[in-house]
């Protein structure tokens, strides 16, 4: 939905809004706003609210610190659970005091590579993304447990499924701010859940990602849970991924359908999941960014942990759903919902024009359940692994030149740094299981 600003003048003292949260999200995707009274909203839609960027990681330092929140006006939005004193917000992009876009701000950096594929001659980015989460309960404190809320499993309903009402009521919540709701199930795990919801062009698509997280953690609170989408909380199930389907448009023509083709798959779509998979091994970090994302990416719990591709099974990164026509798209199972949606939506796009400008050849599918094959079958069928942790996903990524420029120099210094960090915290460590192994036994 399009608004004016008048419209949201309107609408603001129509629904007696009292508070506007100008939204904004860091480096590596959490959310942050600056929240001002009813009194400043005119200010804000003038773009003159300022904050400190030396606040906010991978932003700037701190003696150039001050920097603006340019609104959205389309992403306007009154909560629905706060019945008084109600409370707005509005997804804003940063700028310089030069009136320049700032370069490490991540909703600016995927609207940077959306210019480029339009450049191209694509028009928009379609996509639909998949996010998995947990519920725990919490303790008297309301702090995070790690006890499940249940113990149902994939597509399981009350009473095995006990987050089912707390589910319903995050996908009415979400309906009540605009979001078409597809389906919402029980998945794999006990206590994990997913709600899909329909896809949008690429920003918009990030922008929900991010409200979905913010709804999902609100109404779980609500509920006495608490919603975690940390990749893989528990071993020895399931981790959480956030599969993106996508697909590129001319107009209102998918680029990615060809009806003479066998699948149905145009010469772009090939070319496309050929840049994705030559470049996989690069964007891991960044779908993939926490020490913890590669404890999800390991045989034997439906994981894509192989660089390969198929139409017809869901062991490889990449899968073609039935779907032609104007659904024809791309699945690309390995990012998950730890990813700041921005730059993981970027990274992939940037990999998928990369092949779309050098015709990259795909190679052949991989049909097979790549769980089973032993590791010379698949050195003999090309199929990589994808990086086995954090360090060396930052290796890789530092040696993609077609991914560093998709970050831009100002994201990739700052990321890298921020992510080295966390490497280093975890390498020096010591854990718990290296106590249980070594401490009596040494």
């Amino acid at each position: 939905m399009s608004f004016t600003r008048e419209d949201i003048l309107r609408s603001a003292k129509e629904q007696n809004v009292r508070f506007i949260r100008l939204q904004f999200t860091d480096l590596l995707g959490t959310i942050k706003n600056v929240e001002i009274p009813i009194s400043q909203l005119e200010k804000a839609l003038d773009n003159k609210m300022m904050f400190d960027g030396s606040s906010i990681e991978g932003y700037v330092r701190i003696e150039e610190s001050d920097m603006y929140l340019f609104p959205d006006l389309d992403t306007w939005m009154i909560f629905p659970w706060i019945t008084e004193n109600r409370v707005a917000r509005l997804i804003c992009d940063i700028y310089m005091p030069d009136g320049t876009p700032f370069a490490g701000d991540p909703r600016g950096i995927l609207k940077r590579c959306l210019k480029e594929a339009e450049e191209m001659g694509f028009t928009a980015m379609n996509v639909g993304p998949e996010p998995e989460f947990f519920l725990f309960k919490t303790d008297e404190k309301g702090e995070a447990t790690m006890e499940l809320n249940d113990q149902g499993g994939y597509f399981d309903l009350a009473p095995t499924d006990l987050g089912e009402n707390c589910r319903r009521e995050i996908v009415l919540t979400l309906e009540e701010m605009g979001f078409e709701i597809e389906a919402s199930h029980h998945e794999v795990a006990p206590g994990q859940h997913e709600i899909d919801f329909k896809y949008a062009n690429a920003i918009k698509a990030a922008d929900q990602i991010q409200t979905f997280k913010l709804v999902v953690k609100t109404v779980a609170r609500q509920h006495g849970l608490h919603a975690s989408f940390m990749p893989k909380p528990l071993f020895g199930v399931n981790g959480s991924g956030m599969h993106c389907h996508q697909s590129l448009f001319q107009g209102k023509t998918n680029a990615f359908y060809d009806e003479s083709d066998k699948l149905g798959l145009s010469t772009t779509a090939r070319h496309y999941m050929a840049g994705l998979l030559r470049h996989a091994r690069a964007y891991a970090v960044i779908t993939n960014p926490t020490v913890n994302s590669y404890k999800r990416l390991v045989p034997g719990y439906e994981a894509p942990v192989y660089v390969a591709w198929s139409a017809s099974n869901r062991s490889p990164m990449i899968r073609i759903p039935a779907s032609r026509g104007l659904s024809t798209r791309v699945e690309v199972r390995n990012p998950d919902p730890a990813a700041n949606p921005y730059l993981a939506l970027a990274v992939m796009l940037m990999a998928g024009l990369d092949g779309i400008k050098n015709k990259t050849q795909l190679p052949a599918p991989t049909d097979r359940n790549i769980y089973v094959m032993t590791e010379e079958e698949r050195l003999d069928e090309g199929i990589p692994s994808l990086p086995a942790n954090l360090k060396e996903g930052l290796n890789e990524l530092l040696r993609n030149e077609v991914i560093c420029d998709a970050l831009g120099d100002h994201a990739l210094a700052h990321f890298y740094e921020l992510k080295e960090i966390e490497w280093d915290m975890y390498r020096t460590q010591v854990h718990q299981w290296e106590r249980d192994q070594y401490l009596t036994l040494y």
